[in-house]
């Protein structure tokens, strides 16, 4: 499926523009051993965290599913914004989309304010036209609602000109679900290796890094 010049850009948060794994890894071991539970590896947190804390946090914990998003929220605020490191070349994608005829947003699965919070500590709000996080939206990804959000003041109406960027499944469920172009964003397997589709849902790119989404980009702006 082939890419057309995009007038809008959204991306995800974690882990396409800034690496939060080891953040999310540690607020969440210590929200499972205040719980009583078993906490999660990384590697299994790499598998599982993909969808927001409304949606996720009552498959995980249950009835005291709020409680437990009360303990997340202390850990993470209390160690995000030392522990953020941005991802090697994501300043310089934005830089290379700063000034161009392109609308740039985040929609995340992050709460909205620690979204911002983070935007802002890094010196980069000047980057984006709009930060769409978990709860700004009636429904978080893979719903359309949080595109319908960010694009809603733009005059664009989501589209294959809309490309969507992120490193997770539900990324390209969502772009699929809002008929935006998907971009997978990192290592992915794909069933056949063309890097098509992934677990169903097509691509219409796949890169593995930064360095690579430059290239892409300025073949388009």
């Amino acid at each position: 499926m082939a890419l057309v010049k995009p007038r809008a850009i959204l991306f995800d948060w974690d882990n396409t523009l800034v690496d939060t794994w080891p953040v999310i890894h540690k607020a969440l071991y210590n929200t499972f051993t205040q719980m009583n539970m078993e906490p999660w590896t990384i590697e299994t947190v790499r598998q599982r965290v993909a969808k927001s804390m409304r949606d996720s946090f009552p498959e995980v914990f249950g009835a005291n599913w709020q409680e437990a998003a009360k303990i997340y929220q202390s850990e993470y605020q209390s160690i995000h914004l030392e522990m953020l490191k941005p991802l090697v070349g994501a300043r310089s994608t934005l830089e290379a989309l700063h000034d161009k005829l392109v609308f740039v947003g985040i929609v995340s699965n992050k709460r909205g304010h620690n979204l911002r919070t983070e935007v802002t500590h890094l010196g980069w709000s000047d980057y984006f036209d709009c930060l769409v996080g978990a709860d700004d939206a009636a429904k978080d990804k893979p719903s359309p609602d949080p595109v319908l959000h960010a694009l809603k003041d733009s005059g664009i109406v989501p589209d294959a000109d809309v490309w969507f960027v992120g490193d997770s499944v539900i990324d390209m469920e969502c772009a699929k679900n809002t008929g935006c172009s998907a971009v997978f964003y990192g290592n992915a397997h794909t069933p056949d290796d063309s890097g098509s589709t992934i677990e169903g849902f097509p691509l219409h790119a796949l890169v593995e890094d930064h360095t690579v989404l430059q290239k892409l980009l300025q073949k388009w702006v």
